[in-house]
């Protein structure tokens, strides 16, 4: 009697285990492939929606990176979920979606607590390099620092003139932005501009400046 009780507590565990198994696969499968059903089965069926993916990445990362959208969606309204994860580079959710111009993620992420003003790279930077003015301003309402300077000492603004647009760089001017800033290589915005070759972004920065341009 006590070999068949283990033999069946052994059946129950391996039963578990391969539900277990089956679900993590269909969790991040259901991400890369923006399944909003079946991600919406596996959290009713209570899956735990900060677990690590294969490759060290976490869902909502995985999710946010892809992109898939619905995935996001339901991973954000999901009870539990841990809204300032980071990847191996020390980019947290906020970043990624403010790169890839998910506003309403952005939204959601910084009602969950996102850190808006994390140390090194911001989600105002990353924000200000896809252009993305509407979650630009977002981050500002939230008291994003406007001047935050990455590990190297480059601000939004820099990044802006080199690789946002002509109206990011006026909406962070006009935020009083502090245009004479110079990162670790003596570069202003009015250089980031110049060395990406923005030239309505540069027009901008020169007028507002009033000096002469770097040669």
């Amino acid at each position: 009697m006590q070999n068949l009780r283990f033999l069946l507590y052994a059946i129950v565990l391996i039963g578990f285990s391969l539900a277990g198994a089956g679900s993590y696969e269909d969790f991040f499968t259901a991400i890369t492939q923006d399944d909003e059903s079946k991600l919406r089965q596996l959290v009713v069926r209570g899956f735990d929606v900060n677990t690590i993916g294969p490759s060290r990445l976490h869902g909502l990362l995985m999710a946010i990176r892809q992109p898939s959208p619905k995935a996001v969606a339901v991973l954000l309204r999901s009870p539990g979920i841990q809204a300032e994860v980071r990847n191996a580079n020390d980019e947290s959710a906020l970043m990624l979606a403010a790169l890839a111009g998910m506003r309403e993620a952005c939204e959601q992420l910084i009602a969950l607590d996102a850190d808006v003003n994390k140390t090194g790279w911001t989600p105002l930077h990353y924000a200000a390099t896809g252009g993305h003015d509407s979650i630009v301003r977002l981050l500002l309402t939230h008291f994003a620092y406007i001047d935050a300077e990455s590990p190297n000492g480059t601000t939004p603004l820099m990044m802006a003139a080199r690789y946002g647009n002509a109206t990011t760089v006026a909406l962070l001017m006009d935020a009083g932005a502090d245009l004479q800033l110079r990162n670790a290589a003596g570069l202003n915005a009015l250089d980031f501009a110049r060395i990406g070759e923005r030239e309505a972004a540069y027009k901008l920065l020169f007028a507002r400046m009033g000096v002469a341009a770097t040669p």
